[in-house]
């Protein structure tokens, strides 16, 4: 039997602690390298959907998640006054895309990837830099990361740093990288105690404003509204926010009212406008943000970095790969799955914003309202359209046949990996 193969993932972020659960589970020996000094996440909540949960099926964690599904009921589009536009049940979209939505904090989904790794797997305060990605089916040359201790050498790099990746300019430097996509975003997660209301998103004049329950009884609500890029308050965010939102329908005074400044966190939006030319190059893969970043919009940023882990690992229909097969030597494969489909959601993410965010005149604001009520009334499925082609993906390592629920071969080998184990995982 092959070596098992030497990965070194570059980022600690969702993308990447789901490569890592991913190789490992193929058998790989994986080294996760963050820069932070811990893995908590800068971020409030994630939706995942039922493309990422399926993924999640491959390495047997998407059961774990859905039993954190809070959305029950119905909910759907609102204006600021409270008028519904459009509305959704839970239980519709669940059939129609063969799951649920699940909304949950950012640090539950790292801790349930996390714990998929062998102890010592993951190395914080280790900023990296790639130096060779290498050739792939060429021993002499593997790939080499320098950090603070020293250089390493790799098989394969998964290249997990994010929206500003040093690794997608290292590797396609005449790339002119992301661009602003015009607005801003805040985000807070509070406890909201006696104050029920429906999951909602709210859209207004070059704004917009979303109220989710999570399963543990918090609540998650963001904002995101037209700004150029750098600006921030005069005072502070929960001001800002009081000044755009206050007015808005309830429970947005609710939320702001319990809300403390230091509880917002703002951050202008970028995207990946002009697709890469590839997502790998020699023995490195771009996975997440780093390869196609994207608007908020469709909430498929962490979904679809998901889905490129699992793609990365088992990229084989209808059964799992074998450990002697190099993923390296896989890697223009990885790229002619992912590429076309991150580009396609990407470029709707984009026309998504321009519909909801970046529509700010009076004029235009009411002839989008009424157009969506007018729609929704003919087709109530309108609210559940907009992530066709996208909440039904499955992943091409299910076994063929499988009902959705990503069991199989796949599933069994993350069986026998299991959860944290005592062993050393060093490159």
């Amino acid at each position: 039997m092959a070596a098992a193969e030497r990965v070194i993932v570059i980022g600690g972020g969702i993308g990447g602690l789901a490569a890592a659960a991913a190789l490992h589970v193929r058998g790989a020996r994986v080294t996760v390298l963050e820069r932070a000094p811990s893995l908590d996440p800068v971020g409030a909540a994630i939706s995942l959907s039922p493309n990422a949960l399926r993924a999640l099926d491959v390495i047997g964690l998407g059961d774990d998640i859905r039993a954190l599904s809070a959305w029950q009921g119905g909910g759907g589009l609102r204006t600021p006054s409270g008028r519904w536009l459009a509305r959704a049940e839970a239980s519709a979209a669940a059939e129609r895309f063969g799951g649920p939505l699940v909304l949950l904090h950012r640090a539950t989904l790292v801790d349930h990837l996390a714990g998929r790794l062998p102890s010592g797997a993951v190395h914080t305060g280790t900023p990296a830099r790639l130096t060779d990605p290498g050739v792939p089916g060429d021993p002499r040359r593997p790939a080499r990361v320098e950090t603070p201790e020293g250089e390493l050498e790799a098989d394969l790099v998964v290249a997990a740093d994010g929206l500003r990746s040093a690794v997608r300019g290292t590797l396609f430097p005449g790339h002119p990288g992301t661009v602003h996509s015009g607005f801003t975003t805040w985000r807070v997660v509070i406890p909201l105690p006696g104050v029920a209301f429906p999951s909602h998103e709210t859209w207004g004049r070059g704004a917009i404003w979303g109220t989710h329950p999570l399963k543990d009884g918090r609540v998650y609500a963001y904002a995101a509204a037209v700004a150029p890029a750098g600006e921030r308050a005069p005072d502070d965010e929960r001001a800002e926010l009081l000044r755009r939102y206050g007015d808005w329908h309830s429970p947005i005074p609710e939320v702001l009212a319990a809300v403390r400044p230091e509880d917002v966190l703002r951050h202008d939006v970028h995207h990946i406008a002009e697709p890469l030319p590839a997502f790998h190059r020699g023995r490195v893969a771009l996975v997440g943000d780093a390869a196609h970043a994207m608007p908020p919009t469709l909430g498929q940023g962490g979904n679809q970095a998901v889905e490129d882990a699992i793609t990365l690992a088992f990229p084989r229909p209808g059964m799992p790969p074998s450990a002697d097969e190099p993923v390296a030597d896989g890697l223009p494969g990885y790229t002619a799955a992912r590429l076309p489909r991150t580009t396609a959601v990407t470029r709707r993410a984009v026309r998504t914003a321009r519909l909801n965010v970046l529509t700010t005149g009076r004029v235009g604001t009411a002839v989008r309202n009424t157009a969506l009520a007018a729609l929704s009334k003919a087709a109530p499925s309108l609210f559940l359209r907009g992530f066709d082609g996208i909440a039904d993906w499955r992943p091409p390592g299910g076994p063929a046949g499988a009902d959705g629920d990503g069991s199989g071969a796949p599933r069994m080998l993350a069986a026998d990996h299991g959860r944290r184990g005592p062993e050393e995982n060093t490159p």
